[in-house]
């Protein structure tokens, strides 16, 4: 049998043959656990883009003097929703509610000076009565999601999709709203949401009387 010469020394045909093939196939291992890997990290730095980010959030505890149920049709029924939805000197002349897992909303608000800004979100988990938990993203008029800075939002952090969370609990006759937003920009933007939330549940506090 030939025999080849190499720098491990003497080596058959098939002894050097084995050998170039087993040579490629570590090469091809790690070619390919590199591009697994860099896989894998191109997928989490974009499932980080559109997951929440938890440190940027606000929390709201709400009482008002009314049934749980009174509340809970104000957020879940869109005539009652258009009462009170937007901060002040805002109106709400849309309000679309799909109210099952994996369904949609999409609202818009309108400004003094009739500028709108549409809202659209998909509901990820309810408990009729209990609970409600829904993304949040800014949208056009046919529910497609935006940048924030569509509408010339400040703030070049804007996440594509947050996450909102209220629980519903009745307290002697009364209900205990808690409204949990992440993933919102820090400093001011999330002051100013956090501002127009409360104006909004004045508004709401309002139309429970």
């Amino acid at each position: 049998m030939d025999k080849i010469n190499s720098s491990e020394g003497e080596l058959t045909g098939r002894e050097f043959m084995i050998s170039r093939q087993f040579n490629a196939s570590q090469k091809l291992v790690v070619k390919l656990s590199q591009h697994s890997t860099n896989l894998a990290n191109i997928y989490l730095k974009e499932r980080n883009k559109k997951m929440p980010d938890k440190k940027n959030e606000i929390v709201i505890t709400r009482i008002f003097d009314a049934p749980r149920e009174l509340v809970w049709k104000a957020w879940t029924e869109p005539e009652h929703c258009k009462k009170w939805w937007g901060p002040n000197n805002f109106t709400t002349p849309y309000c679309e509610i799909d109210l099952r897992v994996g369904g949609k909303y999409l609202n818009c608000m309108r400004s003094r000076e009739g500028q709108d800004f549409w809202s659209t979100g998909v509901y990820r988990e309810i408990i009729p009565l209990e609970k409600i938990v829904c993304t949040d993203s800014f949208s056009d008029e046919k529910g497609n999601v935006v940048h924030a800075s569509h509408y010339g939002m400040p703030g070049d952090d804007w996440p594509l999709e947050m996450l909102v969370t209220i629980t519903f609990e009745e307290v002697n006759g009364k209900t205990k709203m808690i409204l949990r937003h992440e993933g919102l920009p820090s400093g001011d933007i999330s002051e100013q949401t956090n501002v127009s939330w409360n104006e909004s549940f004045n508004k709401l506090a309002n139309i429970l009387k």
